[in-house]
C-alpha cells in the first residue's frame, strides 16, 4: 500500500484591515429659521415683488395686448410668488420653498380678508356720518318725518326696538330647543339622532328668504293672522335654531367624558349628570353659541320683510301690528333717492354692525375661558361653599356625644341616680 504524504495548505493571511477613508469635510448643521424676518428673506420678497410688477409692466405696455386692472394684479401676484420662489431656492431646500410660498399666500388672503372688512366699516360709518352725531337719531322714530325733512328730524327709535324684541321672541324660542337637541345628539346616539344631525346641517344652508316663506305661508295664509314681530320672531328663530345646535353639540363632544364617568359611578342618573356635571362645564361654550345664533339672527332682513311688514311709528306690541327691525329699516332707507334717507340708512346700519361687533365682543370674552375656568367670583363663591361644605362634613363625622352630654342636667342626674325619683317620692 502506497502512503501518500498530504502536505498541510497554509491558509492566506487575512488581510489588514484597511484605514477608513477620511470624510469630507461638511458644513456644520444649522438649524432653519422657523419664524420671523432676516435680511435674505427681506430682500427676496422687495427684490421679487419689484421685478413681478416689472415684467407685468412689460407684458401689458409692451409685449402682449392685456389690458384690465383685475388681470394686471392678478398676473403680478403670480409672477412675484414664481420669483420669490426661485430666488428662496438659491439659499433653501424645496420643503423651505414651500413653506415660504405658503407663507406668503396665506398672509395676502388675511391681508385681502382684513382690508375687505376695514373697507366695509369704514365705507358704511362714513356715509353714516351725518346721521349718527345727531341725538334724536336714537330716540324719534320716522312717523312725524319725511323724507324731505332734515336729519334733526325723526329716528331709528322704532327700528332698534323692534329689533330687540324680534331679537328676545327668537331667543326664546333657540335657547330651550336648541340646547334640548344639542344635548340628545350628544348623549343619546343612534340611528336617529344621525338622521337628526343631517337635517340640522342642511338646515345651516338654508336660504333666509325660505325661512320667511315657511312662516309666511303658515302663520299668516294658514292661519290668518297678520304681520308682526311673532311672526318675524318665528322666521328667525328658524334662522338660529341650527347654528345654536351645531355650535353647542361641538362644544359638549368636548366635555371630558371622566366627568361623566366618574358622576355615573357615584350613582347618578343621566339627567343629573347632564344637569351638574356637563351643561356646567360646557357653560361659556353653550353661551358662545347661544351669541353667534343671536348675531346671525339680528342682521336677517328676508325673513322680516315677509313676516313684520313696515311701520314709521313705534310699535312695542309684537303681537298685534307690523314691527321694523334695523335691517329693514335700512332696506327701505337706502331705497329712497333723497340724500337725507340714504345716510339714515347708512347711519342704521353703522348702529347694526356696532350691535353685531358687540355681541361678538361678549361671545370672544365668554368663550375665551376654557371648561371649568372661573372668574375671581366664581372662584370665591367656590371657596366659600366649599368651606362650609367641609364645616358640615366634620359635624356629620364628628365622634358622638355621650349620653350625660346629650341630656339636660335635670334629666342627667335622674338618669345617674335611678333611685333619686323614688326617694323623693
Amino acid at each position: 500500500m502506497t502512503v501518500v504524504e498530504q502536505t498541510p495548505v497554509r491558509a492566506a493571511p487575512a488581510a489588514a484591515p484597511s484605514a477608513p477613508a477620511p470624510e469630507p469635510d461638511l458644513p456644520p448643521d444649522r438649524p432653519r429659521r422657523i419664524g420671523g424676518f432676516s435680511r435674505s428673506g427681506v430682500l427676496s420678497l422687495t427684490g421679487a415683488a419689484a421685478s413681478g410688477l416689472c415684467v407685468t409692466i412689460l407684458l401689458y405696455g409692451e409685449l402682449a395686448p392685456f389690458s384690465g386692472a383685475l388681470g394686471f394684479a392678478l398676473t403680478a401676484y403670480l409672477l412675484f410668488l414664481a420669483i420669490y420662489a426661485v430666488l428662496t431656492g438659491f439659499e433653501e431646500d424645496g420643503q423651505a420653498v414651500r413653506d415660504r410660498v405658503m407663507t406668503v399666500v396665506l398672509w395676502t388672503a388675511a391681508t385681502l380678508l382684513f382690508s375687505a372688512l376695514v373697507l366695509v366699516v369704514g365705507f358704511t360709518a362714513w356715509r353714516g356720518r351725518e346721521a349718527l352725531p345727531h341725538g334724536n337719531f336714537f330716540t324719534q322714530d320716522m312717523q312725524a318725518a319725511g323724507p324731505l325733512d332734515p336729519l334733526t328730524n325723526g329716528g331709528i327709535a322704532h327700528a332698534m326696538l323692534g329689533t330687540l324684541i324680534m331679537t328676545a321672541i327668537a331667543l326664546a324660542i333657540t335657547i330651550p330647543l336648541g340646547l334640548a337637541c344639542a344635548v340628545y345628539l350628544n348623549q343619546i346616539p343612534g340611528r336617529f339622532s344621525r338622521f337628526v344631525r343631517t337635517i340640522v346641517e342642511a338646515m345651516t344652508a338654508l336660504p333666509s328668504i325660505v325661512a320667511g316663506l315657511m312662516v309666511y305661508a303658515v302663520w299668516i295664509l294658514g292661519l290668518g293672522m297678520q304681520k308682526s314681530g311673532l311672526a318675524a320672531g318665528f322666521a328667525i328663530s328658524v334662522m338660529m335654531l341650527p347654528i345654536v345646535i351645531r355650535a353647542s353639540d361641538v362644544v359638549l363632544r368636548l366635555v371630558p367624558g371622566t366627568l361623566t364617568e366618574a358622576a355615573e359611578a357615584l350613582g347618578a342618573p343621566r339627567w343629573r349628570t347632564v344637569w351638574h356635571v356637563v351643561l356646567p362645564t360646557a357653560r361659556s361654550g353653550l353661551a358662545t353659541a347661544v351669541i353667534l345664533g343671536t348675531a346671525r339672527g339680528i342682521g336677517e332682513t328676508s325673513p322680516v320683510l315677509l313676516t313684520a311688514g313696515f311701520t314709521a311709528a313705534l310699535n312695542t306690541d309684537p303681537t298685534s301690528g307690523p314691527m321694523v327691525s334695523l335691517p329693514l329699516a335700512v332696506f327701505n332707507f337706502v331705497k329712497s333717492p333723497q340724500p337725507t334717507m340714504i345716510a339714515r340708512g347708512f347711519g342704521a346700519a353703522a348702529v347694526l354692525m356696532a350691535l353685531v361687533l358687540v355681541l361678538f365682543v361678549i361671545a370672544r370674552v365668554i368663550g375665551g375661558r376654557g371648561p371649568g375656568h372661573q372668574t375671581k367670583r366664581q372662584a370665591r363663591r367656590t371657596a366659600r361653599a366649599s368651606r362650609q361644605d367641609v364645616a358640615r362634613f366634620d359635624e356629620l363625622h364628628a365622634p358622638g356625644l355621650s349620653l350625660f352630654e346629650a341630656e339636660s342636667p335635670a334629666e342627667a342626674s335622674a338618669t345617674a341616680d335611678p333611685t333619686a325619683s323614688g326617694e323623693n317620692d
